[in-house]
């Protein structure tokens, strides 16, 4: 019987040439699945000599577990041919000859010739992606396994800051013994370091670049204080209040966020005379501020007596006025504004800084977020974060304006009564 297929490839030398030169397999059976001719990719995918395949059913190029289901596979696809890839979302393998399986992929067409309904394979042996596959998954085991190698390395060199840490803290302690000055200084310091524990693990340039110009200010101290060199040791001594504070707001932010959320932090609601408690806070915070910035208190309040916790709302302030002298040149100056209506104060921090671009304010109170115009203003971008959840033990809200190279004003609203 002359097979339709091959006549019509033989018939025409172009379509020859192309089918015989694929780069893919191509196996063409007839409707009841015998194969009508297939080219040499597909001769040498499959482990048959040239034209072995021919007479053979399309079901001899499939694993036995798979042949009865194929069958009826074969049955649907020729009342209902559609161009289709076979196989999608599981693996799809092959049976050569010699017995072995091999992973493919295979999309389905179809056709006529002489007027006889033929269904054509178009058939990728992806034997080398699989390699290439599973390659990847050993090299993304070993990553995994490089990951815990290097996690126990960042320990290891925890543990070595750990004992630098140490024996800065002796250095503290003689150092003390000798200026009373510098011993006021280096105490800030010593405690910071009794609470070396709760931030060794998140080392980074955040805390190694202070503790570095402490390191190098106490040694330079040392050797001004044999030459005498008053001046100098007090530039240096300015160097390590200026690291130690940078650090303690460091900590001050890890631990308070922790806290907040692992919900550690009761309220303890009692009558609170705020004029009171802005004049503590702002004398607080002028040890932090900038040289020549100072503190305005503006009380238009009638009533000064509020119903809240003093401890938290103390927090708040002073991380908002901490933040005004922060993004604020030397020399500026910052106004507290306290105000009322009939069932809240309204809190102000003025501030006369560099202002909060428009494209960052709906990300201002998110955690670790940082305004693309801070530079190099050093800070973890958690204090506003806190504030907010400061405010919500207190049954209060904030709001801001802002405008850039300008100013910024944060307002509390904070009821009177709990």
């Amino acid at each position: 019987m002359i097979n339709p297929f091959e006549l019509s490839v033989a018939s025409n030398d172009a379509f020859r040439e192309i089918f015989q030169s694929m780069t893919e397999g191509i196996v063409v059976v007839d409707a009841e699945g015998k194969i009508l001719v297939s080219n040499p990719i597909a001769d040498e995918m499959f482990a048959y000599n040239p034209h072995e395949m021919v007479g053979k059913q399309m079901e001899e190029l499939l694993p036995p577990r798979y042949r009865s289901k194929h069958m009826s596979f074969r049955a649907g696809f020729n009342d209902h041919p559609i161009p289709r890839r076979m196989g999608q979302g599981r693996d799809l393998t092959a049976w050569k000859k010699d017995g072995s399986e091999f992973p493919v992929e295979i999309s389905l067409s179809y056709s006529r010739a002489g007027g006889n309904f033929i269904a054509i394979a178009f058939i990728t042996d992806i034997s080398q992606r699989k390699k290439a596959e599973e390659a990847l998954r050993q090299s993304e085991e070993q990553l995994i396994v490089y990951a815990a190698e290097l996690e126990k390395k960042v320990n290891e060199r925890t543990e070595d800051l750990n004992a630098s840490v140490l024996k800065l803290e002796q250095e503290v302690a003689e150092r003390k013994k000798a200026e009373e000055e510098v011993r006021r200084s280096l105490e800030k310091e010593r405690e910071l370091n009794e609470l070396k524990s709760k931030f060794v693990s998140i080392a980074s340039h955040e805390f190694r670049t202070p503790l570095s110009a402490i390191l190098s200010s106490i040694s330079l101290v040392f050797q001004y204080k044999e030459r005498g060199e008053i001046d100098k040791i007090d530039k240096h001594v300015g160097r390590i209040k200026s690291s130690v504070n940078h650090l303690t707001g460091i900590l001050n932010d890890f631990l308070s966020l922790g806290k907040l959320e692992e919900g550690k932090i009761d309220t303890a609601i009692e009558a609170v005379e705020l004029k009171e408690l802005f004049e503590d806070i702002i004398e607080e915070s002028r040890m932090t501020l900038k040289e020549g910035q100072q503190i305005e208190l503006e009380c238009k309040a009638s009533d000064h007596t509020v119903e809240t916790d003093s401890r938290i709302l103390r927090n708040v302030l002073f991380n908002l006025l901490s933040n005004a002298s922060k993004y604020s040149q030397p020399g500026k100056t910052i106004r507290l504004v306290c105000e009322e209506n009939q069932n809240e104060f309204l809190i102000s921090v003025v501030d006369q800084g560099i202002g909060i671009p428009q494209s960052d304010r709906k990300h201002l109170f998110d955690r670790f977020f940082r305004a693309s115009n801070v530079t190099n203003i050093q800070g973890t971008g958690l204090g506003l974060n806190i504030v907010m959840r400061y405010l919500a033990l207190l049954h209060g809200e904030m709001d801001f304006t802002s405008a850039e190279g300008v100013g910024s004003t944060f307002t509390i609203r904070l009821p009177k009564k709990q």
